[in-house]
């Protein structure tokens, strides 16, 4: 409703993780090239946590945009199933047939299709969203993925990614030989006040903004205090203070108007 009032050409704190949108700081920075250097490297497994709402599935949309076509993805969203049936999804996305094969053959089929894949000089990526989620026994089973190797590098990348809590269970003793099968791992940090300043700036002027400064400094004091710089709170902040203005006919966001939608 605000969008003709302030001038944009889209919303500017949508809640999907459009990466046109990832503002690049320093944590956003090194976590895509921590990600693509993993990839490119076959290091095998690598993992990236962070909290709640922290902007994880934007800079995984942001490492697919990154990856040419010789890489193959497949990724999943955690839920309670089995190897063979995540195999059957992966087969999917591959576009392998997974029909009527026991799991020692879905494997067998899997390995196949890898060293084909990488004679021909392509690279295999398999990214697992909300991997807090997974079982002791579901990342022992996705390790065994892990196995599938030349002498000389892995066939399979697995990007792992999740909220703190995986952290803790790969800490756990009976999972000791996975983590000792993480090359890599990244933890993304909450923004700065700086860069949450920095990252309002670059999502209007993406929205198409051409105005003067939208948000007076303690209206950003105020966003920072209460998002602590969980973008997705900024989000959801920001969105509901254009509402506020553009009902309220203001043209610039202060501290009052944004102490009335918090």
């Amino acid at each position: 409703m605000y969008l003709d009032f302030f001038g944009f050409k889209e919303q500017p704190f949508n809640v999907t993780p459009d990466p046109k949108f990832l503002n690049f700081s320093e944590s956003y920075q090194d976590a895509l090239a921590y990600l693509i250097y993993g990839i490119r490297m076959r290091k095998g497994f690598v993992v990236l946590t962070g909290e709640i709402g922290i902007g994880k599935t934007t800079v995984i949309n942001a490492l697919l945009e990154r990856l040419d076509d010789s890489h193959r993805i497949s990724s999943l969203v955690h839920s309670n199933m089995s190897l063979k049936d995540m195999l059957r999804f992966i087969f999917r996305d591959y576009g392998l047939d997974a029909s009527g094969k026991s799991k020692s053959e879905l494997l067998l089929n899997l390995q196949e299709f890898l060293i084909r894949l990488d004679q021909k000089g392509g690279n295999a990526v398999l990214i697992v969203d909300e991997a807090q989620n997974l079982r002791s026994w579901q990342l022992e089973e996705i390790r065994l993925l892990s196995n599938i190797e030349t002498a000389k590098r892995k066939l399979i990348q697995i990007v792992l990614v999740g909220q703190p809590e995986l952290l803790h269970l790969m800490n756990s003793l009976e999972l000791k030989q996975f983590k000792q099968r993480v090359s890599l791992h990244f933890h993304l940090t909450t923004l700065t006040q700086d860069e949450m300043e920095t990252y309002v700036e670059h999502r209007l002027k993406v929205a198409g903004y051409q105005g003067k400064r939208l948000f007076e400094d303690g209206a950003l004091e105020e966003i920072y205090k209460f998002s602590e710089g969980i973008p997705r709170l900024i989000n959801a902040i920001c969105d509901r203070a254009l509402i506020k203005a553009c009902v309220s006919g203001h043209r610039k966001i202060d501290r009052k108007l944004l102490r009335k939608v918090m």
